[in-house]
């Protein structure tokens, strides 16, 4: 009908719908592993924050310290992360402030599953992994899905490399689907050079993963800061 129109009367003419799409969400990338053993855990993120093709940073530190046993990693909408993260800080001084002790990583965790829960019908688009020491002085890590599904474990990968980070984890600590392997008791140092593998590997496969990772090391007498340099392509 409308080419017929416009055939009969040329100066007529109307332009097709144009389309506006919004999206509040933004992926900056990263990813961020946790490692816990007996008496230790440790946490590694990497510090590029990007979004497609476009770097914005090589330097952003993806680790908040909520307490001297307890840190949390985030990757995915930056500004979310920075949100989350103030909030839950805030709650955790409240928690002091009223009850003269700082909050066990347990309770960080329950504390952090209730509040993404609270807001799962606009959600953070963060991946959350939360990784302490327990109130029997072990390590524990907690990963979350963005409407606050918690998960306990000794090992977990988030963010932009998860998938290809998770399996390699299995293999190596949980020795998933191996025969005749006699588990051996996992180290602070078999494990930081396991983190570093981990990373290494995302690195090559990943654009969204790179630079560096910066890495805290969390015992019983506080939290240790590390360094490890990655690929800048």
């Amino acid at each position: 009908m409308t080419a017929e129109v416009n055939s009969y009367y040329p100066d007529y003419a109307t332009e097709t719908p144009k389309q506006f799409q919004f999206s509040p969400y933004a992926d900056n990338g990263g990813s961020v592993v946790a490692i816990a053993g007996d008496d230790f855990v440790i946490i590694g993120a990497d510090s590029r924050l990007s979004t497609g093709f476009a770097i914005y940073t090589r330097d952003q530190n993806k680790l908040f310290s909520l307490s001297k046993s307890t840190v949390l990693g985030c990757s995915g909408c930056w500004c979310d992360a920075l949100t989350l993260t103030r909030i839950l800080s805030a709650r955790m001084q409240m928690y002091e402030q009223e009850h003269n002790k700082v909050m066990a990583t347990p309770a960080v965790a329950q504390m952090l599953s209730t509040m993404l829960y609270y807001k799962r019908f606009f959600p953070y688009y963060v991946s959350n992994i939360l990784a302490g020491l327990d109130t029997d002085g072990k390590g524990c890590v907690y990963s979350y899905d963005p409407i606050g599904h918690c998960e306990k474990a000794t090992y977990k990968a988030g963010g932009s490399a998860g998938a290809l980070l998770q399996p390699l984890l299995d293999n190596q600590i949980g020795l998933k689907n191996m025969q005749n392997v006699t588990p051996a008791p996992l180290t602070l140092e078999k494990a930081l050079a396991l983190l570093k593998d981990v990373f290494i590997s995302a690195a090559e496969r990943d654009i969204y993963t790179g630079d560096k990772v910066n890495i805290n090391i969390i015992t019983k007498d506080g939290i240790k800061e590390d360094t490890f340099e990655l690929r800048k392509d």
